[in-house]
Order: C-alpha cells, then structure tokens, then sequence
C-alpha cells in the first residue's frame, strides 16, 4: 500500500472539486480577453464583494504566498513592523517571502493556538516617531489558525479597534476561512468586514479549488496602488477566468461553505474514534479541519506505512492529522481501526 493512498497530511493533498473542474471546462471556450478584462472576472468579482457587503476591492492571484505578500506589501513600508503569531504562515511557511518583497519587519509573538492578541502587542508599541525605530504598520491573523483554532468575533473586533487605534492595519490570512465560517456557523462578513478586518487573503484551493486565491480589500480606500503591485509580484494572471471561473462556483453557490462543512465533520469523526484511547492525547481543541494529537512513539512509523500524516512536533510525539473536502468516512474509520488494533 502506498503511503499517501490514505492521506491526512494536508488538505493540499485533496484533488479538485469536480464541479471546479467542470467550471473550468465550461469557460475553456474560444476567446476572451486576458489580465482579467473578461466578463468571467468581473462576475466573480461582484460576488465575492457582495459576500462581504458590496464595498470590497477584489483582485485574484494566484496563490496564498502571493496573496499574503503583495497585499500585505500594498499596506506596509520597508520602515515598518508586522505583527503575527509565532506559527504564522507569513513567518514559518513564506521563506521569508514578506521580508524579501515589502523589506519590513516581523515580529512573531509567542501562541498557544495559534491566536495573537492586544495586549501582547501593546508592550511593543515603543519608540512610536522615533527615526531609529521600525514603526508598527500591520496586524496579521489567520483564520482559523494553524492550529485549527478560531477567532470569535469578539477576538477580531478587539484586534480591529487596537490596530486602528494605534494606525495599524489588520489582516486576515483566510487559507482555511471557510473551515472557520462552518465552525462558527456565520456568513464571511460576520467576522471579516463587519469586525473591521482591513484586508483578506481569500483562499480556496484548500477547498476544492485547482489553483488561484483573492486579495480582498474589505476598506477600498486601500487598494489605490495595488494593481502596480500584483504585477511587480509576479502574481497577473494572463488567462484570469480559469481563476474567477473557479471562484464563481466555489463561492457564486454554497460549495465552499459544504465542502468546508464536511471536511470539519470528518475531523470530528476522526477526533471522536481516536481520544477514547488513554494514551492519546488530544492537544488542541477540533474546532476545523485539523487535530493535533499526541500518540505513543512506537506507533507512528507502524501508521505511516499506511497514511500519510506529518509529526508536528517530535520531541514530545505530537502529530497533526488534517481532512479536507474529499476524505470520506471510510478513510477515517480505516484510520481510527488501524489505532485500535495497535492499541492492542
């Protein structure tokens, strides 16, 4: 049997949503024009701006790196300082993209869950105007967290106001959004624009979608230089529809809030079979599409030949097992039979 026959590596790992794929057949027909003057585009960007209350600023990329940088780039100077978690994906998964691209600093503060907060920051906030000093610019968040962890809305609105008052911007990194809006059963713009949220990275290739993301600006005064910057980033998609095709059926129907709904609901399948073993240690709370979890050193080879998963931290066994749109129930009852049989 292969190792990634069975695989709760990464939602990465799903295929293509085959109504994503039909989508993407259906405008592989004749001409358009490129750079996303196209009337593919332009629906797909109405709606993803009337999800959020009709004043977004829209722009697809085509991936989660580039959407992070080139619109945290458009928000920030060289002279400026980021703020995130110290499992962020900005500061532990970019290669050092943010750095390299807007020149700035990041700060990595430390997390549990994956949740940053206020007052962490606040004692940070020194030498405001002082030219030797690197000037707090951006709040980033991700939602949920890497942790598959939420913010409530409470959380963002908190984060929001704390930026602002102190002339920051908030962002959102938004690769697992759909994941988090199942969680806490609210519509996007409940916790994005109605907390404040400046800016959102969009995903949904962890979704079902083949490739592509949106850089979402939730205030449109923010966007006024930000085409020069897509293009700079290496991130204009000459043939945009096969990108706005794609999110047109992700999020033009109830697709992306179904197939995160369903990649939840398999983690809880999955969390549900295996912390009945006292020797499993659950060690965040299953909240999205990912658990976190503490096994017996012996096991995980034994379980690796049969799946594929990552050990998240080794030093203490802890594994992380991630389900997406696509695994079914038979994969995660075969998983939770492989754990009761080496529980034996």
């Amino acid at each position: 049997m292969k190792s990634d026959e069975y695989s709760f590596a990464s939602d990465n790992c799903a295929g293509v949503d085959l109504d994503i794929m039909r989508a993407l057949n259906d405008v592989n027909q004749g001409y358009v024009h490129s750079y996303g003057d196209d009337v593919y585009t332009n629906k797909a960007k109405e709606t993803i701006k009337n999800m959020f209350g009709g004043k977004a600023s829209v722009y697809f990329v085509y991936n989660g790196t580039g959407a992070n940088v080139t619109g945290i780039s458009q928000l920030v100077h060289s002279y400026h300082t980021v703020f995130c978690s110290q499992v962020g994906h900005i500061h532990v998964d970019e290669c050092g993209s943010l750095e390299h691209n807007a020149g700035c600093k990041v700060i990595a503060l430390p997390s549990t869950d994956g949740k940053i907060f206020p007052e962490q920051i606040a004692p940070l906030l020194v030498g405001i105007g002082d030219e030797h000093r690197s000037q707090p610019g951006l709040i980033s968040i991700t939602q949920s967290t890497e942790y598959g962890v939420v913010y409530s809305q409470e959380e963002i609105s908190k984060l929001a106001v704390f930026a602002h008052d102190n002339n920051m911007h908030l962002h959102m990194d938004g690769a697992r959004i759909s994941n988090a809006a199942a969680a806490l059963n609210l519509p996007l713009r409940a916790f994005t624009s109605e907390c404040g949220v400046d800016l959102l990275s969009l995903g949904a290739t962890k979704n079902g979608l083949m490739f592509g993301e949106a850089v979402v600006f939730l205030n449109e005064a923010l966007d006024k230089c930000y085409p020069y910057v897509r293009k700079q980033g290496m991130q204009l998609h000459s043939k945009m529809r096969f990108i706005a095709a794609q999110f047109e059926e992700m999020f033009g129907t109830d697709r992306w809030l179904n197939n995160a709904t369903h990649a939840n609901n398999m983690a809880q399948r999955l969390v549900r079979g295996i912390e009945k073993h006292p020797q499993i240690t659950i060690t965040q709370k299953v909240q999205c599409n990912a658990i976190f979890a503490i096994l017996p050193e012996s096991m995980i080879p034994d379980l690796q030949s049969l799946f594929h998963f990552y050990v998240w931290d080794e030093s203490k066994g802890e594994v992380r097992l991630m389900t997406s749109f696509q695994t079914t129930q038979q994969e995660v009852d075969h998983f939770v039979d492989a754990i009761n049989r080496l529980m034996q």
